[in-house]
């Protein structure tokens, strides 16, 4: 199985239709009038393929169980064909693909069961997906500019030469993922006016996201709030809640992070955690949707 650990929940929708093809007006004559068999063959079908959408995982081994918000069966009568369509919503790590298509699927061949008796000629057909919206690819924004962003280490250890930085080169890989360009990447200690002296260079130079790890712990030399968020025009809260939501279900401690995120002028900064699982958790929680404030940039609010 694909693995999701790092995936959010999102809202997930899709529609799946099967098509039935019955030989002879005859055979649907019966279904209207249920002389087949003393049960209503759609509605039968029906409660089928909601069994069969709840129970997809069970059946299709790579499938993840998901749980189901919403299921609906609809059937439309064409000539000699059934339509049926079957459409799934769920707030989930994955989407809803297979179980739309398995739940028309089920619907088509628990009908063609009940009217095999008295017509042996019928076809299912055309088992296809119809729509399917959620997950990243949803809230990846094309933008007409390219992002330009920066990378700030803020470690004594690390600008000593002590130790490796880790975590600014896996942001800078999680950046690149998403076409982000990486103009500047640099080490500071952990002293408040060479971390001001940086940001405000870059903002400055007019990078569009500065994106700052380490320094936001409880130690005594971590002073990466205190040095960048008096320069703040306006702080933007639900992005390190976002972060620290994400964090808190993998992993407890990430209720002691002080990341914060905000604006100095047009450039976006967000300051991550300094530990290499931190900084690339907050990654996973926050882009591509972090870019959406971009996409904002481009088409300003009037008036």
């Amino acid at each position: 199985m694909k693995p999701i650990t790092n995936h959010i929940s999102t809202q997930h929708t899709a529609t799946a239709q099967a098509v039935l093809t019955v030989s002879s007006a005859a055979t649907l004559e019966a279904l209207n009038n249920r002389s087949i068999i003393d049960a209503d063959v759609l509605e039968t079908g029906r409660v089928a393929a909601l069994l069969a959408i709840k129970h997809t995982a069970q059946v299709i081994p790579h499938c993840h169980p998901v749980p189901i918000d919403h299921a609906q069966i609809m059937y439309k009568i064409e000539g000699l064909s059934i339509f049926i369509e079957a459409s799934i919503q769920t707030v989930y790590k994955t989407g809803v693909t297979m179980e739309a298509l398995h739940g028309a699927t089920i619907a088509a061949l628990t009908i063609f069961d009940m009217l095999k008796r008295i017509d042996g000629g019928m076809v299912i057909s055309e088992i296809k997906l119809l729509q399917q919206k959620g997950g990243r690819q949803q809230y990846r924004d094309q933008l007409s500019k390219p992002v330009h962003a920066a990378v700030i280490v803020c470690s004594d250890s690390i600008a000593a030469g002590t130790h490796q930085d880790f975590s600014g080169k896996a942001i800078i890989g999680r950046l690149e993922k998403y076409q982000v360009l990486v103009k500047d990447y640099c080490v500071v200690p952990d002293e408040i006016s060479l971390i001001r002296e940086k940001v405000q260079t870059l903002c400055d130079n007019k990078i569009n996201l500065i994106l700052v790890t380490g320094g936001t712990g409880l130690g005594t030399r971590d002073i990466t709030p205190e040095a960048i968020r008096p320069m703040l025009d306006m702080e933007i809260p639900g992005i390190a809640e976002a972060a620290r939501s994400y964090g808190q279900e993998r992993m407890p401690y990430s209720m002691m992070s002080r990341s914060f995120a905000g604006l100095i002028g047009a450039t976006l900064i967000v300051a991550l955690p300094g530990s290499t699982r931190g900084a690339e958790e907050s990654m996973d929680a926050l882009f591509p949707y972090l870019l959406h404030y971009f996409k904002v940039l481009e088409h300003p609010p009037h008036d």
